[in-house]
Protein backbone atom coordinates (compact mmCIF):
# COMPACT_ATOMS: atom_id res chain seq x y z
CA UNK A 1 0.00 0.00 0.00
CA UNK A 2 0.97 3.64 -0.02
CA UNK A 3 1.35 5.47 3.33
CA UNK A 4 2.28 8.83 3.80
CA UNK A 5 3.67 9.59 7.22
CA UNK A 6 3.69 13.11 8.02
CA UNK A 7 6.95 14.58 10.37
CA UNK A 8 8.80 12.01 9.16
CA UNK A 9 12.17 13.72 8.98
CA UNK A 10 13.46 12.51 12.10
CA UNK A 11 11.85 10.77 15.44
CA UNK A 12 8.99 9.08 15.89
CA UNK A 13 8.07 10.08 12.58
CA UNK A 14 11.29 8.16 10.65
CA UNK A 15 10.71 5.35 12.89
CA UNK A 16 7.11 5.07 11.72
CA UNK A 17 8.17 5.79 7.89
CA UNK A 18 11.39 2.91 8.34
CA UNK A 19 8.79 0.54 9.93
CA UNK A 20 6.22 0.48 7.61
CA UNK A 21 8.84 0.59 4.20
CA UNK A 22 10.00 -2.64 5.83
CA UNK A 23 6.25 -4.01 6.51
CA UNK A 24 6.72 -3.58 2.17
CA UNK A 25 4.57 -0.69 1.55
CA UNK A 26 5.67 2.72 -0.12
CA UNK A 27 5.85 5.07 1.85
CA UNK A 28 5.85 8.96 1.01
CA UNK A 29 8.01 11.00 3.68
CA UNK A 30 6.70 14.35 4.65
CA UNK A 31 8.70 16.75 6.17
CA UNK A 32 8.93 21.13 6.35
CA UNK A 33 11.92 20.54 4.22
CA UNK A 34 13.24 18.29 1.52
CA UNK A 35 16.43 17.63 3.06
CA UNK A 36 15.43 16.54 6.33
CA UNK A 37 12.36 13.97 4.35
CA UNK A 38 15.13 12.59 2.49
CA UNK A 39 17.18 11.67 5.28
CA UNK A 40 14.78 9.22 6.06
CA UNK A 41 14.30 8.37 2.63
CA UNK A 42 18.33 7.55 2.22
CA UNK A 43 17.73 4.99 5.45
CA UNK A 44 14.83 3.32 4.02
CA UNK A 45 16.67 2.36 0.42
CA UNK A 46 19.76 1.24 2.54
CA UNK A 47 17.28 -1.08 4.24
CA UNK A 48 16.06 -2.06 0.97
CA UNK A 49 12.36 -0.22 1.51
CA UNK A 50 10.71 2.39 -1.45
CA UNK A 51 10.31 5.77 -0.12
CA UNK A 52 10.36 9.32 -1.57
CA UNK A 53 10.53 12.62 0.23
CA UNK A 54 7.83 15.45 -0.32
CA UNK A 55 8.04 19.09 1.56
CA UNK A 56 5.09 20.74 3.31
CA UNK A 57 3.65 22.57 5.62
CA UNK A 58 1.21 20.75 6.88
CA UNK A 59 -0.93 23.72 8.43
CA UNK A 60 -1.12 24.96 4.56
CA UNK A 61 -3.82 23.83 2.51
CA UNK A 62 -2.11 24.56 -0.60
CA UNK A 63 0.79 23.21 -0.10
CA UNK A 64 -0.52 19.82 1.58
CA UNK A 65 -3.23 19.49 -1.59
CA UNK A 66 0.01 19.87 -3.64
CA UNK A 67 2.08 17.55 -1.59
CA UNK A 68 -0.77 15.00 -1.85
CA UNK A 69 -1.48 15.44 -5.67
CA UNK A 70 2.17 15.18 -6.47
CA UNK A 71 2.49 11.64 -3.87
CA UNK A 72 -0.93 10.50 -6.06
CA UNK A 73 0.96 11.18 -9.47
CA UNK A 74 4.60 9.67 -8.26
CA UNK A 75 3.40 6.03 -7.06
CA UNK A 76 -0.51 6.60 -6.49
CA UNK A 77 -2.83 7.88 -3.85
CA UNK A 78 -2.26 6.82 0.18
CA UNK A 79 -3.68 4.20 1.26
CA UNK A 80 -2.27 4.66 5.20
CA UNK A 81 -1.99 7.89 6.36
CA UNK A 82 -0.40 8.29 9.75
CA UNK A 83 -0.80 12.26 10.91
CA UNK A 84 2.63 12.86 13.04
CA UNK A 85 3.64 16.34 12.14
CA UNK A 86 3.98 18.49 15.51
CA UNK A 87 6.50 19.88 17.40
CA UNK A 88 7.20 20.69 21.14
CA UNK A 89 6.89 23.67 23.39
CA UNK A 90 7.32 24.27 27.06
CA UNK A 91 5.48 27.19 29.41
CA UNK A 92 3.80 28.00 31.91
CA UNK A 93 -0.44 29.22 31.03
CA UNK A 94 0.73 32.49 32.05
CA UNK A 95 3.42 32.83 29.68
CA UNK A 96 2.45 31.13 26.61
CA UNK A 97 2.15 33.37 23.72
CA UNK A 98 -0.62 34.06 21.55
CA UNK A 99 1.19 33.42 18.53
CA UNK A 100 2.40 30.03 20.34
CA UNK A 101 -0.22 28.78 21.21
CA UNK A 102 -1.85 29.54 17.41
CA UNK A 103 0.92 27.69 16.12
CA UNK A 104 0.37 24.69 18.26
CA UNK A 105 -3.00 23.90 17.20
CA UNK A 106 -2.24 25.36 13.02
CA UNK A 107 0.61 22.27 12.86
CA UNK A 108 -1.35 19.30 15.24
CA UNK A 109 -4.79 19.98 15.00
CA UNK A 110 -5.26 21.67 11.54
CA UNK A 111 -2.67 19.84 9.91
CA UNK A 112 -3.76 16.34 10.87
CA UNK A 113 -7.34 18.13 9.70
CA UNK A 114 -5.99 19.04 6.33
CA UNK A 115 -4.07 15.71 5.19
CA UNK A 116 -7.01 13.64 6.80
CA UNK A 117 -9.29 16.16 3.98
CA UNK A 118 -7.03 15.53 0.84
CA UNK A 119 -6.48 11.72 1.57
CA UNK A 120 -9.89 10.49 3.00
CA UNK A 121 -11.89 10.87 -0.39
CA UNK A 122 -9.85 8.42 -2.42
CA UNK A 123 -10.16 6.30 0.29
CA UNK A 124 -13.96 6.41 0.46
CA UNK A 125 -13.73 5.87 -2.90
CA UNK A 126 -12.23 2.64 -2.98
CA UNK A 127 -13.75 1.29 0.34
CA UNK A 128 -10.41 1.19 2.27
CA UNK A 129 -7.86 3.00 3.85
CA UNK A 130 -6.68 3.51 7.22
CA UNK A 131 -5.23 6.82 9.26
CA UNK A 132 -3.22 6.64 12.47
CA UNK A 133 -3.17 9.97 14.26
CA UNK A 134 -0.10 10.14 16.62
CA UNK A 135 -1.21 12.16 19.67
CA UNK A 136 0.03 12.11 23.17
CA UNK A 137 -1.02 10.49 26.79
CA UNK A 138 -0.63 14.51 27.43
CA UNK A 139 -4.04 14.66 25.79
CA UNK A 140 -5.15 11.93 28.38
CA UNK A 141 -3.75 13.39 31.46
CA UNK A 142 -2.78 16.84 30.92
CA UNK A 143 0.93 18.27 31.57
CA UNK A 144 2.74 20.88 34.13
CA UNK A 145 3.70 23.40 31.45
CA UNK A 146 2.06 21.99 28.39
CA UNK A 147 -1.12 23.00 28.37
CA UNK A 148 -1.39 24.28 24.67
CA UNK A 149 0.36 20.96 23.50
CA UNK A 150 -1.74 19.02 25.54
CA UNK A 151 -4.80 20.64 24.50
CA UNK A 152 -4.12 20.33 20.91
CA UNK A 153 -3.21 16.59 21.40
CA UNK A 154 -6.66 15.95 23.31
CA UNK A 155 -8.99 17.86 20.06
CA UNK A 156 -6.54 14.46 17.76
CA UNK A 157 -7.96 11.98 20.30
CA UNK A 158 -11.70 13.74 20.00
CA UNK A 159 -11.19 14.30 16.32
CA UNK A 160 -10.00 10.32 15.91
CA UNK A 161 -13.17 8.94 17.73
CA UNK A 162 -15.53 11.25 15.76
CA UNK A 163 -14.16 10.62 12.13
CA UNK A 164 -14.28 6.56 13.02
CA UNK A 165 -17.69 7.31 13.39
CA UNK A 166 -18.23 8.73 10.50
CA UNK A 167 -16.14 5.95 8.11
CA UNK A 168 -15.84 2.88 9.57
CA UNK A 169 -18.44 1.16 7.72
CA UNK A 170 -17.41 2.34 4.83
CA UNK A 171 -13.97 0.92 5.19
CA UNK A 172 -11.60 3.25 6.40
CA UNK A 173 -10.16 2.26 10.05
CA UNK A 174 -9.58 5.33 12.02
CA UNK A 175 -6.98 5.28 15.28
CA UNK A 176 -4.72 7.01 17.20
CA UNK A 177 -1.27 6.49 19.08
CA UNK A 178 -0.81 8.08 22.59
CA UNK A 179 2.58 7.50 23.61
CA UNK A 180 4.41 8.44 26.44
CA UNK A 181 7.56 10.32 26.53
CA UNK A 182 9.75 8.87 23.88
CA UNK A 183 13.13 9.57 23.51
CA UNK A 184 13.04 12.22 20.37
CA UNK A 185 14.21 15.48 20.02
CA UNK A 186 11.17 16.36 20.87
CA UNK A 187 11.18 15.30 24.20
CA UNK A 188 15.20 16.18 24.78
CA UNK A 189 14.25 19.31 24.31
CA UNK A 190 12.03 19.84 27.45
CA UNK A 191 13.70 20.47 30.81
CA UNK A 192 15.91 18.08 32.71
CA UNK A 193 13.97 18.62 35.78
CA UNK A 194 10.97 17.71 33.82
CA UNK A 195 12.74 14.68 32.41
CA UNK A 196 13.85 13.04 35.71
CA UNK A 197 10.28 13.66 37.29
CA UNK A 198 8.50 12.18 34.72
CA UNK A 199 10.76 9.21 34.59
CA UNK A 200 10.61 8.59 38.22
CA UNK A 201 6.68 8.34 37.69
CA UNK A 202 6.58 5.60 35.02
CA UNK A 203 5.98 2.08 36.24
CA UNK A 204 8.75 0.66 33.44
CA UNK A 205 11.33 3.28 34.74
CA UNK A 206 12.34 4.64 31.53
CA UNK A 207 11.07 6.83 28.51
CA UNK A 208 10.37 4.66 24.90
CA UNK A 209 12.22 4.13 21.59
CA UNK A 210 10.74 5.35 18.57
CA UNK A 211 11.09 2.25 17.00
CA UNK A 212 8.53 1.07 20.06
CA UNK A 213 5.92 3.72 18.69
CA UNK A 214 6.83 2.38 14.91
CA UNK A 215 5.41 -1.05 16.11
CA UNK A 216 1.98 0.18 17.67
CA UNK A 217 1.15 1.69 14.22
CA UNK A 218 2.29 -1.27 11.97
CA UNK A 219 -0.26 -3.29 14.15
CA UNK A 220 -3.04 -0.24 13.39
CA UNK A 221 -3.03 -0.42 9.82
CA UNK A 222 -2.62 -4.67 9.61
CA UNK A 223 -5.31 -7.06 9.13
CA UNK A 224 -4.82 -8.13 12.87
CA UNK A 225 -6.40 -4.71 13.86
CA UNK A 226 -9.24 -5.34 11.95
CA UNK A 227 -11.41 -4.42 15.10
CA UNK A 228 -9.95 -1.96 15.98
CA UNK A 229 -11.90 1.38 15.33
CA UNK A 230 -11.66 4.91 17.22
CA UNK A 231 -8.79 3.90 19.47
CA UNK A 232 -6.84 5.35 21.52
CA UNK A 233 -3.13 2.79 21.64
CA UNK A 234 -0.96 3.97 24.65
CA UNK A 235 2.77 2.98 24.54
CA UNK A 236 3.40 5.23 27.48
CA UNK A 237 5.82 3.15 30.03
CA UNK A 238 2.38 2.66 32.07
CA UNK A 239 2.20 6.37 32.20
CA UNK A 240 -1.67 5.89 31.43
CA UNK A 241 -3.72 2.95 32.37
CA UNK A 242 -7.04 2.56 30.75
Amino acid sequence: MIALVTGAGSGIGAAIAQRLAADGHTVAVNDLTLDAANQTVAAIEAAGGTARGYAADVSDEAQVNAMVASITADVGAPEILVNNAGFGHQALFTEIEPTMFDKIFAVHVRGNYLCTRACLPVMLEKGEGHIVNIASQLGQVGGVELVHYAGAKAAIIGMTKSLAREVSDKGVRVNAVAPGPINTPLVEALSDDWKAVKRAELPLGRFGQPEEVGGVVSFLVSPDAALFVGQTLGPNSGDVML
